[in-house]
C-alpha cells in the first residue's frame, strides 16, 4: 500500500486563506493577503467588497481570489446571489463559496435550493462554485440532501461550514460528504480548521481544499515536519 508525503507545499496548495470577519480594517486585509502570498497558499477567501483590491494586491503571486456569497446566513434572494455573483467575477473573484438555503433544505425544499445554487453556478460562467452547508445546523440526513442538492445544480464543491454559525467541520460529516457526492465533486472543511492534525485528519477523510485563517501555524507547522524527515506527515491515500 503507497503512503504519500503531504508536504508544507501540497498542503499550502489546498489552502483558501480566510480573511472574513467584518471588522477587519483595510490595513488588517492587507497584512493576511501578505500571509497569503507569503506562504503561495491556493488561494484567499475575501469579503465581497474586497476582491478588487485583493485581486490588485495579489497580482503576480499566483494566489487566487475567492470571495462568498450569501454569505454567511444564505438567506438573500436568488437574485440577490445571481448579482452578488456577478459583481464579484466583475471585479476579478476567480471561485465563489456561496451559503445554500439552510432554512429551505431543512424545510425539505429541495428543489428551491437546487433552483438557487443552480442559478449561482450559471452566473459564475464556468468559474468553480463551492456550497456551503453549515454543516453544524443540520442532522445527518439533511447534510446527505444538501450535497445532493449541490452535485445536481453542479457545483464543484460541497462545504462544510461559514465559520459563523457556532459550530465548524467534524472529521464525521466530512466523511459523509464525501461519501455522499460522485468523485467530480470535492470536499472543502471550514471552520475550527486551526492546526496541522485538523489537516491531516480531515485529508484523509477526503478533503480536498481547506478554509482558515490558521495558515501560517499550519504552514509553519508543516515545513517544521518536513525538516524533521522522519517525523514528516505521512496521509494514506486509500482511506477515501
Amino acid at each position: 500500500m503507497r503512503v504519500p508525503t503531504l508536504t508544507a507545499t501540497e498542503i499550502a496548495g489546498m489552502i483558501d486563506h480566510a480573511i472574513l470577519k467584518p471588522e477587519l480594517t483595510r490595513s488588517e486585509v492587507d497584512a493576511q493577503l501578505d500571509v497569503a502570498a507569503r506562504y503561495r497558499v491556493f488561494s484567499v477567501c475575501v469579503r465581497p467588497g474586497d476582491v478588487a483590491h485583493a485581486v490588485s494586491r495579489l497580482d503576480g503571486t499566483g494566489v487566487a481570489v475567492g470571495t462568498v456569497i450569501g454569505f454567511p446566513h444564505g438567506t438573500t434572494s436568488t437574485a440577490a446571489k445571481v448579482a452578488e455573483s456577478r459583481a464579484a467575477i466583475a471585479d476579478g473573484a476567480a471561485e465563489l463559496d456561496m451559503v445554500i438555503n439552510v432554512g429551505w433544505l431543512r424545510s425539505g425544499l429541495l428543489d428551491d435550493a437546487e433552483s438557487d445554487v443552480r442559478a449561482v453556478v450559471g452566473a459564475a460562467g464556468g468559474r468553480i462554485v463551492k456550497v456551503i452547508l453549515e454543516t453544524a445546523l443540520l442532522s445527518d440526513e439533511e447534510i446527505v440532501a444538501g450535497c445532493g442538492v449541490a452535485e445536481r445544480a453542479g457545483a464543484a464543491f460541497v462545504k462544510t461550514s461559514t465559520g459563523f454559525a457556532g459550530g465548524g467541520a467534524t472529521p464525521e460529516h466530512v466523511a459523509l460528504m464525501r461519501r455522499s457526492v460522485g468523485p467530480s465533486v470535492r470536499v472543502k472543511a471550514s471552520g475550527g480548521v486551526r492546526d496541522l492534525d485538523t489537516v491531516l485528519a480531515f485529508h484523509a477523510a477526503g478533503v480536498t481544499r481547506f478554509g482558515t485563517s490558521g495558515t501560517a501555524t499550519i504552514l509553519s507547522d508543516a515545513a517544521d515536519r518536513d525538516a524533521g524527515g522522519s517525523t514528516r506527515a505521512r496521509v494514506d491515500d486509500t482511506s477515501y
